[in-house]
């Protein structure tokens, strides 16, 4: 039990101690030696002497636990930090050898470390790259390919998740919902038809051409259902020559093959953090104040295994339904010409809720921008009961409570960059929250935090910094 206090908390527990220890045995001193004296009369000046040493004893202690605290557990706490955002999350640099300089050499033997792990990881990251350059060219080839073709592809898990889409086949979902890879297939079209020709399909192994209506019923499709050979799941595909789609609409290839072997239905607090999505978001508001303010602007991007997934993007001006303060504008570029003819925030709220189905909302400071969105619920015809992560208490954990925990120093410290043009946009800021997290997830799990229960138990340690939303 001992061992999973914090370092600090271990120290102050032992100054604690120490102190505790110290009046004891002054107190039992003083006792002793009014007993031996024998004199009634000395009883007032041995309580004096003794509550005068009790007091000077505990300030001195109290005394040297802060200079300890300051100079020797927060430096290894911010050694261990930095130590693992360079081994787990690729940051680089050299740390700040100063803020442990009363450590001997342990900090520069610390940054010796890293610095070796950074050229070897550089090294290894060179030769990485240039495959990949081959591989992402071999990708930009087969997109091409695929694009020219007038029939969509999809493919889905045997839990109806979908898995791969194509760029054709983007365009078609992104008329009903945004496309999104893990999401359930039903989420587009609609469940009775895809589960009878699955049953098919499961029976007798070929392919099953079989018509189906979007879940708003406004389009009907032509689909063919294929088994994938020895991989379970199907592969979908459908005529599009006669929907309505920009022909040279740019959509990228999107895929990730482990869906097929993930279940992801199960609790969210015992699924892995590998197996989450999640959406990470920001809003910018006419002011500060979510009782009363209204959101202008929401961003939003999807995080899945870790990495950013390239096209799966959410960016949204909302009509707030009042004028936006001068002061507000200047800070987030959003006016009032703007806002004209945007959704309102009940209409822009049920397109971000759809967005963030079956994922974990991530936001940095959540509570703000979720008291907006939660304000706005019954306009919205939504609950908000998304399972939520919040980048400022995932940083406390990492990083220490004591630590500066604002956005901008947590991309200073990941390396993260925020172009200043995207600063203070609702997409930019949600690009730079969703990079930091990436960053910070391998950070987690390397600190014994597979699970999103294990991290939520984690955080609530850092409840007085932010509310808990889960």
């Amino acid at each position: 039990m001992f061992s999973k206090l914090s370092l600090r908390l271990r120290i102050f527990l032992f100054f604690c101690l120490l102190a505790g220890g110290g009046v004891a045995i002054t107190a039992i001193a003083l006792m002793i030696g009014y007993s031996r004296a024998g004199m009634p009369e000395l009883l007032d000046p041995f309580v004096f002497a003794g509550l005068l040493s009790v007091f000077l004893l505990v300030a001195l202690i109290v005394g040297v636990w802060l200079l300890f605290d300051e100079n020797i557990a927060k430096p290894i706490e911010r050694i261990a930090s930095d130590m693992r955002a360079r081994a787990h999350a690729g940051v680089t640099g050299s740390m700040d050898l100063n803020a442990a300089r009363y450590l001997g050499d342990l900090a520069p033997a610390a940054d010796a470390v890293t610095v070796k792990l950074s050229d070897n990881a550089m090294t290894t990251a060179e030769k990485v790259a240039a495959e990949t350059a081959r591989l992402a060219a071999d990708k930009e080839w087969l997109t091409a390919l695929l694009t020219e073709i007038p029939v969509a592809m999809i493919i889905v898990s045997p839990s109806h998740r979908i898995v791969l889409y194509d760029g054709q086949a983007a365009a078609v979902l992104a008329q009903i919902a945004h496309p999104r890879l893990q999401a359930s297939l039903f989420d587009y079209l609609q469940q009775e038809p895809i589960e009878a020709a699955y049953r098919k399909l499961a029976k007798t192994g070929t392919e099953v051409g079989f018509t189906a209506q979007s879940v708003t019923g406004k389009q009907s499709f032509d689909l063919r259902m294929k088994p994938l050979g020895r991989a379970q799941g199907y592969l979908l595909t459908l005529d599009t020559s006669a929907a309505q789609i920009e022909p040279n609409e740019s959509r990228p290839l999107v895929y990730d093959f482990d869906i097929l072997d993930t279940a992801g239905d199960g609790v969210f607090e015992d699924r892995a953090l590998s197996d989450l999505c999640f959406v990470v978001f920001d809003t910018e508001t006419t002011g500060l104040l979510p009782h009363k303010d209204e959101v202008v602007q929401i961003g939003a991007v999807r995080v899945l295994r870790g990495r950013i997934v390239e096209g799966e993007v959410l960016n949204t001006l909302v009509d707030p339904g009042m004028p936006i303060p001068a002061a507000s504008t200047k800070v987030h570029k959003v006016s009032n010409a703007m806002v004209a003819g945007a959704p309102n925030i009940a209409e822009a709220g049920r397109v971000f809720h759809k967005f963030a189905t079956d994922a974990v909302i991530v936001a940095h400071n959540a509570p703000f921008d979720m008291a907006f969105l939660r304000r706005h619920a019954p306009e919205m015809g939504v609950d908000w009961d998304h399972p939520i992560l919040d980048t400022v208490l995932l940083s406390a954990v990492i990083f220490g409570a004591s630590e500066t925990h604002t956005l901008d120093a947590l991309c200073d410290r990941l390396d993260v960059t925020i172009p200043e043009a995207l600063r203070h946009t609702a997409l930019g800021d949600a690009q730079a929250t969703a990079e930091v997290l990436c960053a910070m997830l391998p950070m987690l799990e390397a600190r014994g935090m597979k699970t999103f229960g294990d991290v939520i138990g984690e955080t609530r340690r850092h409840g007085r910094l932010l509310e808990d939303l889960n």
